[in-house]
Order: structure tokens, then C-alpha cells, then sequence
């Protein structure tokens, strides 16, 4: 539960200004430091991941009858009864059909009656959405290991695929790396036909339309591609059994050993969810046993995502993503306090951050590079070497840079700098951008293959990342690297709307990726002045709400004619991104900024923090959906820190050496 807002009133008449504020996020901020320095805030996603959980104990037969019904609180409370009926993809969304039969299973393996009111009232939603025929491949794929579809009702997924040479038009080194590592497990589960030992025998034929044996139609048929994938599908089933069964063996052993090496102790296979639960649900069919090592520790990174409430309720996590949440503390506190507890904290979490650096291991980014381009990442999670994450290393390589020259030490990180921007400029996309793990991953043929119809096996540039690849490099001193800035720069003017905001990746939606933006153009020294960043700071503008805040709906995924707005409900995480835009651009003593900074300040809780219910970034734009808790902790606090920085306003005397973000970030705007 959060802690109610405090109202304006209030906060006047206990004389909570600017500094008291900023005090009070600070103090909220340090206490949720973990001892060894960093940070790691809850990441919660939709129903999907903890239903999938609850249903992965019952296919392997392993249930956990306490944390099951911990769960099933956790699934029945964020069901959207007062709306559709059924579960939704973030907060406030239209009902996923998907999102709502693994949830129904799941409550229904856990126990609860079908009868029950709210089992009813789900069941009468997707029924009346097409029924459970029209969920996505992934569900079908599940509801195929537990024998509730024919495994003719999912594509055609062979294990072979492992084998296939690069040549190939399709080629597991062509997918993003989330497609990838899921994709090579659960390649074994599809072509062995896996059969979950669902122990209570529990179904969902209630609902499906039509029986699911008679169902004919599965697969979209739309656009010419899509409709040859098909073709090509169907071949390929008929041609399946003549391969010799010694080929599909090896096939296997082929993707056992791919797994293994990429298996990452206990942060799991891929750091993230599925790829981790396929792998499991891969040992489990190949009799691997229990306490086999790599069994015992593929389920305990699973259960290590697992978020325990006191209200007696559980869920999942997707991953979990400390490097992120430590970077952006860190930059909120820089110049929160300058007393020895904050500095101190600080510190402590550069020196948690800089031994994470990736440096010995060349991952799958670097089967399409030169030997020249030489690993320098950080990973978003704990560990996940094979997959550093440029986003990351982007936001970490430029505060270590800063940390260095302002604290009086040049060559303190030199090495660690040096390599994060030499690996980041090596993965820079023929087309100028940068993506978040790989170059060059735009072949958007693959989105057309039948197994593909999520449309996120790829891994293109985008907008976000390139502005804060641009970010690090004018903060790190790297501003004289042109050709590449330049390159940059002008992918982001291509892809820029014509109402001048910039689509967001990563965070929702256009105010977050418009900020993004403008903070990396600015910082390696765009004029911001020129007509195109005009029309961007115009648009942010347009956007503030009646309170002084901003706000943006995940909907403008769907419709980009929503891009910044939110039906006027305003938002920390939104007001603060729009704030940090504007003071990248030199409007830092402004009417527009002096509202959000008021809204911001009304907006705090009592226990100093902020929060808001909604989803505030894509997993998957239009598929899938996260909340970052940190994301209403750290960015307001930044925001108000970063306001009273630029404007001088109730400032603390400063100590000789300023160390921080802040002050580079003024220096480099006024350059």
C-alpha cells in the first residue's frame, strides 16, 4: 500500500518547501539502499508471469501449496472487475484475452471453484472476447503442454532450428536476445511435444467458443508474407517426420549445451522470466533430476523473482533490474545532500556499479562485430553477462566519468569508461541509431512467421536509447567522436514526429522518449534553438495538464494521436521526465516548469516518496507492460533536485569540489 498524498494545504502550513521536500525523497531514497550499496525496486508486470508460475509448478508437479495461494490473492486482487471482468495488460487497459486464460487457469488449478462469482464473471468476459482460441502463441503453446489444444493449434517451432547455418533467412542470431533465449528452450518443449503432469487433471475447455479440437483457424492470415510463412509451415510439418530422429537428437544436445552456457547461476537463463521457465520446464521433460545442479539452480533464479506482501499476497517478477534502479538513485542523490551520510552513500554505490562492468565475456552481440569491438557493458540485472544492456551503460559509464572529474580524479575509472563507450559506439546500427542489445537487429521479415505474432522478435535502433547513448558521450568527454554523433543525430531528426515529440521505447511513451532525447542532443552540444528541438520543447509544453503535472496513457501505444496525454490525470514519473526534458533545453525558470515543480512537491507522500498506479513502461509496446516502483522514487526526487541545482534556490552551501551529474550538466548547457 502507499502512503496517501500529502494535500497542498498541508504541505504549507507545515512549511514544506522545496528543501523539505527534497529531504524528505532523500531520506525515503537511502533507506531503501541495500548495505552493500545498491538498489533494487519491485519490477511488476500483468497477471501473465505469476499465473505462468502457478501453472509451471503444475506442470513439473512441484506445488508450493502456500506460495500458490499466495499468488491467487495477489491474481483475484488486480482482476478489473469494476471494468471488463477479466485481466488487462497494465493498469487501466482494455481486457487481454491472453493475459485473462492464464489467469483463469491458474486461479482454477489453484482451486478456486469456476462457479465462484469472480470465476464466472472472468469466464463471461472471454467468452464474449472469442473465448480462449483467440489468445496468443505463447498461451496456446502452454495450453498445448496441458493438453487443453491440439499441438497443431501452435506454429511449428523445430528444434533443428539450432542447427540452422547463418545463411539462413531465419537464424536464432538474427532474433533479439529475449526471442533467443527463449526461443532455443522452448524449441525442445514443441518438437518433444511436451505434456505437463498437471496432477489435479485441471481444464479450461469452459472457455473456448467452439470445442478447441474443432477449432481451424489459429493463425492470422493478413499480408502476403505472413500468408507464405504459413505455407512454409505447413511444409514443414508435413516434412518433419521423414528427419532422422539421430538429427533432432543432436538438435537437442545442441540446445541443452547453448542453455547450460548461457544459464547464469542463479540470475537464470537471459536474466528474465521465460527463458528461465522454459529451460526448467526443458530439464523436467528430459528427466533431468531434481537435484541435478542445474536444475536446483535454474528454479532457484526462478524463485528468486518472487515479491512476498504483507498483505499475504505473492507475485512474480519479469526480472529483476538493480543496475537500473542504482544508477538512477545515484543520479537523484548526487546532489540531494552534500552531507557525509548521502556522499557516502553515494560512493558506495559507484563502488558497487563499476566491478559489474562486463569485460571477459563476448556475448552473443558479438557474432555479428569485429574482434576489434571488445565486451564494456553493464547488464541490466545482477548478472547477465552474456547480454549487457546499452542503456545501461550508457546512464553508469557517463556517471562514473562525471564522478571522476568532479570528485578531483581523472583516471579513477579511465579504463572502465574508455571500454563502455568503445563497445556502445562498435554496436552503433547501420542506419545511425542504437538498440538496446544488439546492432543491426531490424530484419522485420521474422515478425511475419507464424510464431512471431507478438511482433517483438527483433531488437531495432530507438529513439530513447540513442539519446542516451548521445547523453554519455557528451558527459564522458567524448563529444569529439562526430562522425558517430553525428550519424546519431541525424536518425533522431529522421525519426522525430511531426508534432516534434519522440516515441519511447522503453518508458511511456512520447514523454518519456521525447526527454530522452532532448537530453542527449543537448548534451553533445545541438543547438537548441534550431526549429526541430523548438517544436519538441512546444509539444512538452502543449502536453502539461491544469495541475501543473504530465501525464501519458499506455494507450498512445495503439493510438499516437493520444501521445501525452492521460485524460488529464497527471503523473510523478511523467511530470518529472517532462521537467528534466525542459531543463536540458535551458527552460529551468519558467511559468510551465514552476507548475510541475508544484505539482510535484503536492503530489509527495507522507513517507517521502511518490507513487501512482499505473504501468509506467513497455516490456513489449502493445504486448506487454511494467511497473517500475523505483521509477516514482528516484525520477521526482531528480527532478527537484536538478531544479534547485540550476536555479540556485535554497541552495546548501557547497562544499570546494562539487561531485555530481548536476554540475556538468550546467556546464555543458552553458558551453
Amino acid at each position: 500500500m502507499s502512503a496517501r498524498p500529502i494535500p497542498h494545504a498541508q504541505q504549507a502550513q507545515h512549511g514544506a518547501g522545496l528543501d523539505t521536500a527534497i529531504g524528505a525523497a532523500r531520506e525515503a531514497l537511502l533507506r531503501q539502499q541495500h548495505p552493500d550499496g545498491h538498489w533494487c525496486f519491485e519490477l511488476e508486470s500483468d497477471a501473465t508471469i505469476t499465473a505462468e508460475y502457478i501453472l509451471m509448478m503444475h506442470f513439473a508437479d512441484e506445488i508450493d501449496a502456500g506460495l500458490q495461494a499466495a499468488m491467487a490473492v495477489y491474481l483475484r486482487a488486480i482482476q478489473r472487475r469494476d471494468r471488463h471482468g477479466g485481466w488487462d495488460q497494465y493498469h487501466g487497459g482494455a481486457l487481454d484475452i491472453s493475459c485473462s486464460v492464464k489467469a483463469y487457469f491458474a486461479l482454477k488449478a489453484a482451486g478456486d471453484d469456476p462457479q465462484a462469482p469472480h470465476m464466472a464473471q472472468a469466464r463471461e468476459a472471454i467468452l464474449a472476447a472469442g473465448g480462449a482460441a483467440k489468445a496468443n502463441v505463447f498461451t496456446r503453446i502452454l495450453l498445448a503442454t496441458f493438453e487443453q489444444v491440439p499441438w497443431r493449434a501452435t506454429p511449428y517451432i523445430p528444434v533443428e532450428l539450432i542447427l540452422f547455418p547463418r545463411w539462413m533467412p531465419v537464424h536464432l542470431d538474427k532474433m533479439a536476445y529475449w526471442a533467443r533465449s527463449t526461443l532455443v528452450p522452448l524449441t525442445v518443449l514443441c518438437s518433444l511435444r511436451a505434456k505437463a503432469a498437471n496432477p489435479h487433471k485441471v481444464g479450461i475447455r469452459e472457455l473456448f467458443v467452439t470445442p478447441p479440437e474443432q477449432e481451424r483457424h489459429y493463425f492470422s492470415r493478413r499480408g502476403l508474407l505472413r500468408k507464405a510463412f504459413l505455407v512454409a509451415d505447413r511444409i514443414a510439418r508435413g516434412v518433419a517426420p521423414l528427419i532422422p530422429a539421430a538429427i533432432q537428437r543432436r538438435a537437442v544436445d545442441r540446445a541443452q549445451a547453448w542453455c547450460a552456457e548461457r544459464m547464469n547461476g542463479e540470475d537464470g537463463l537471459g536474466g528474465i522470466f521465460p527463458p528461465m521457465v522454459y529451460w526448467y520446464e526443458m530439464m523436467v521433460l528430459l528427466g533431468v533430476s531434481k537435484t541435478h545442479p542445474m536444475r536446483a539452480t535454474c528454479l532457484t533464479a526462478i524463485q528468486k523473482l518472487v515479491v512476498r506482501r504483507p498483505d499475504g499476497s505473492a507475485y512474480c517478477q519479469p526480472c529483476l533490474s538493480p543496475v537500473w534502479d542504482t544508477a538512477w538513485s545515484v543520479m537523484a542523490l548526487q546532489h540531494a545532500g552534500t552531507d557525509a551520510r548521502t556522499q557516502d552513500a553515494v560512493q558506495r554505490a559507484y563502488d558497487w556499479l563499476a566491478p559489474l562492468q562486463v569485460r571477459d565475456v563476448r556475448g552473443d552481440w558479438g557474432k555479428h562485430l569485429p574482434p576489434s569491438v571488445r565486451p564494456g557493458g553493464w547488464a541490466f540485472q545482477y548478472a547477465n553477462p552474456h547480454y549487457p544492456d546499452i542503456d545501461d551503460t550508457a546512464v553508469v559509464a557517463a556517471m562514473l566519468a562525471v564522478r571522476a572529474r568532479r570528485s578531483g580524479q581523472p583516471e579513477r575509472y579511465r579504463t572502465e569508461v574508455a571500454s563502455a563507450v568503445q563497445w556502445m559506439l562498435g554496436l552503433q546500427s547501420r542506419n545511425g541509431g542504437f538498440a538496446a542489445f544488439d546492432a543491426d537487429c531490424d530484419r522485420e521479415y521474422l515478425n511475419a512467421i507464424p510464431f512471431a505474432d507478438h511482433g517483438a522478435l527483433l531488437d531495432p535502433p530507438t529513439e530513447d536509447v540513442s539519446g542516451r547513448v548521445l547523453l554519455c558521450l557528451g558527459l564522458s568527454g567524448y563529444r569529439n567522436e562526430r562522425a558517430a554523433i553525428e550519424r546519431c543525430v541525424d536518425y533522431l531528426r529522421r525519426t522525430q514526429r511531426a508534432d516534434g515529440a519522440w516515441w519511447g521505447r522503453w518508458g511511456s511513451n512520447y514523454i518519456y522518449g521525447t526527454w530522452s532525447v532532448l537530453a542527449g542532443l543537448a548534451l553533445v552540444g545541438e543547438d537548441v534553438n534550431q526549429p526541430y528541438i523548438r517544436k519538441a520543447i512546444d509539444w512538452l509544453l502543449g502536453c502539461q495538464n491544469a495541475d501543473g503535472g504530465w501525464g501519458e496513457t499506455n494507450d498512445s501505444y495503439f493510438d499516437p494521436t493520444l501521445a501525452g496525454t492521460n485524460n488529464g490525470d497527471s503523473t510523478p514519473n511523467c511530470t518529472a521526465w517532462a521537467l528534466l526534458a525542459l531543463f536540458a533545453v535551458g527552460q529551468a525558470d519558467t511559468p510551465a516548469v514552476r507548475k510541475g515543480i508544484a505539482f510535484l512537491l503536492g503530489d509527495q507522500n507522507e513517507d517521502g516518496l511518490w507513487w501512482h498506479p499505473s504501468h509506467n513502461a513497455p516490456g513489449f509496446p502493445r504486448i506487454y507492460y511494467l511497473k517500475y516502483h523505483g521509477y516514482t522514487a528516484y525520477f521526482p526526487l531528480w527532478a527537484l533536485t536538478r531544479y534547485r541545482q540550476l536555479n540556485r534556490l535554497h541552495q546548501p552551501q557547497q562544499p570546494a569540489i562539487e561531485t555530481g551529474f548536476f554540475s556538468d550538466v550546467i556546464q555543458v548547457c552553458r558551453a
